[in-house]
């Protein structure tokens, strides 16, 4: 089985976010690529190079999609996903109130159009992953791997 994780990151919350993800797939025995989602064009994936889709973004300014995602979501609906699984998972800050993590849920309504297959819900952190934010992503990332046996 094999992972593919996408991240964009500011102040290297995300990347964090992704290496947690990352090591949850490792300890599974899933092959994971990481990379930057500026690096990667939406209409290049391919539904036969993952099995598993994972993009982690952050919440910018007033509850916006980090600049360095725009393209990769403005192309997803696009992009077949038939047979794949995704998740999206992204840092925020709860200091912005209902704007907090706004960015997982306007990427995984761009997912439904893909025709993917959601493995588990979003999972927003504030800031960095804590203990509990860690166990969380786990058991995202258990879930996603959970789905991806089914197909």
């Amino acid at each position: 089985m094999r992972a593919r994780i996408l991240f964009a990151t500011l102040t290297g919350n995300n990347e964090d976010v992704a290496d947690v993800i990352i090591a949850e797939f490792q300890r599974l025995g899933v092959e994971t690529i990481k990379e930057d989602i500026t690096n990667v064009e939406a209409l290049d994936l391919n539904p036969t190079t993952q099995d598993i889709l994972v993009t982690v973004v952050y919440t910018f300014d007033l509850g916006t999609l980090a600049d360095e995602a725009i393209d990769f979501y403005e192309d997803l609906p696009d992009v077949d996903l038939a047979g794949v699984v995704y998740g999206v998972a992204g840092s925020g800050d709860v200091y912005y109130g209902q704007d907090y993590g706004t960015a997982v849920d306007i990427l995984e309504q761009q997912f439904t159009k893909t025709q993917g297959i959601q493995g588990a819900p979003g999972v927003k952190v504030n800031l960095r992953p804590d203990a509990q934010a860690t166990i969380e992503l786990e058991q995202f990332t258990q879930a996603l791997v959970k789905q991806a046996q089914r197909i």
